[in-house]
């Protein structure tokens, strides 16, 4: 059975890209729902797919990420991978739905897991917002912050791959990818076609989709006004092509192939080479 790629609510499940995507496994609930009935549904998971890999965002409630690592715990399984990339939570939902594609075809688990931390490099995610004043991701100046008080002021922001804000404006634009895209908006309760009449034309993407808002998305942008989008690669055979392009190695705790420098399963990094010393961390 291929990888299992788990999200934490139905919102973060988009619907396939392709016939050859996989559905997403939803862990609906399980900060609320009895730990045995969780523990019982994730070990199902993992003993019909062999390993599961768990995307989730930055803006997942701490309740939901303790029981999850308790969930890791009492299974006392390195076949669970939780990957949490520093995305707004579209993008994270566009990624989980990529690592799907991906896992239709021959790639490991351990390969898999770490395709999620190059493919960040070719997502550009951002957001239109009434508002910046609770916004805490993306640097906002004292000014920018001022003007989020005015009546009808808008901001256009992106938060990856580099962090930018403009107010929006006649000449305002945002810095889009160089390559071929797709985009996926998301409306919440920002009346606004800003996203799908002007910043897409001016990125040249190729193909536009909706989605519904995430549920994380408020919490994230700190404010419900607003409108989310993400732009990304769909084609199977190019992920495929970037994923395998890369240099594989063996994770020489557990074993299984990866990419990078640390096993997403086990958290093991490269033992330092004899008669190199060891880095130590600065407190």
């Amino acid at each position: 059975m291929p990888t299992a790629v788990a999200v934490t609510g139905a919102d973060m499940a988009l619907p396939a890209q392709d016939e050859r995507t996989l559905p997403a496994v939803v862990l609906r609930d399980v900060d609320t729902r009895p730990l045995d009935q969780v523990l019982t549904e994730v070990q199902a998971v993992v003993e019909a797919h062999g390993h599961v890999v768990v995307v989730c965002s930055p803006a997942t409630p701490a309740a939901v990420l303790r029981r999850l690592h308790t969930l890791r715990s009492l299974l006392e399984s390195d076949r669970i991978a939780l990957f949490r990339p520093d995305l707004p939570p579209l993008a994270v939902a566009v990624l989980a739905r990529q690592l799907r594609q991906l896992a239709s075809c021959d790639i490991g688990p351990g390969v898999l897991a770490s395709a999620g931390r190059l493919l960040t490099h070719y997502l550009h995610a951002g957001a239109l917002l009434g508002s910046v004043a609770r916004l805490d991701r993306v640097p906002v100046d004292l000014k920018q912050h001022a003007k989020s008080w005015l009546p009808g002021s808008q901001f256009a922001v992106l938060a990856h791959p580099q962090p930018q804000l403009v107010r929006l404006g006649p000449d305002a634009m945002l810095d889009g990818p160089e390559f071929g895209t797709w985009m996926l908006v998301a409306r919440g309760q920002l009346p606004s076609d800003w996203v799908t009449t002007t910043l897409a034309p001016a990125w040249r993407v190729q193909g536009l989709r909706e989605a519904p808002l995430p549920a994380e998305s408020g919490r994230w942008w700190g404010t419900g006004k607003l409108v989310e989008f993400c732009t990304y690669l769909p084609d199977l055979s190019v992920l495929y092509q970037l994923v395998t392009s890369v240099r594989r190695g063996t994770c020489h705790w557990c074993g299984i192939d990866v990419i990078g420098d640390r096993c997403v399963f086990c958290s093991a990094t490269p033992p330092v080479p004899e008669g190199r010393p060891a880095l130590t961390r600065r407190t």
